[in-house]
């Protein structure tokens, strides 16, 4: 699994979002979106067990010192795909 296989346009733009804003609800990014809620709650716990955000509180989500390694393209190259490996996770729908 390469790199710019494991993450979505989706994932990279719900860092984006809570790197600009602060931390985020599934509900308040679906409206900056317009993606439906529970699609992206699913694609914020993807990235909570990538360790790009964290759980703050139920539904409340944070951004990491590797997402936001990541959004700079400072994170090493095949960290996420060895991450996803792990979790046996390759879910990027």
């Amino acid at each position: 699994m390469r790199d710019d296989d494991v993450l979505t346009q989706s994932d990279e733009r719900v860092l984006e979002l809570i790197r600009e804003h602060g931390n985020l609800t599934p509900g308040a990014i679906s409206k900056f979106t317009g993606s439906n809620a529970a699609y992206i709650s699913a694609r914020a716990s993807r990235l909570v067990r990538l360790g790009l955000l964290h759980r703050i509180d139920t539904g409340l989500y944070g951004i990491t010192d590797d997402g936001h390694a990541f959004l700079d393209e400072k994170l090493e190259r095949g960290v996420l795909a060895s991450r996803a490996e792990a979790l046996n996770d390759d879910t990027t729908e």
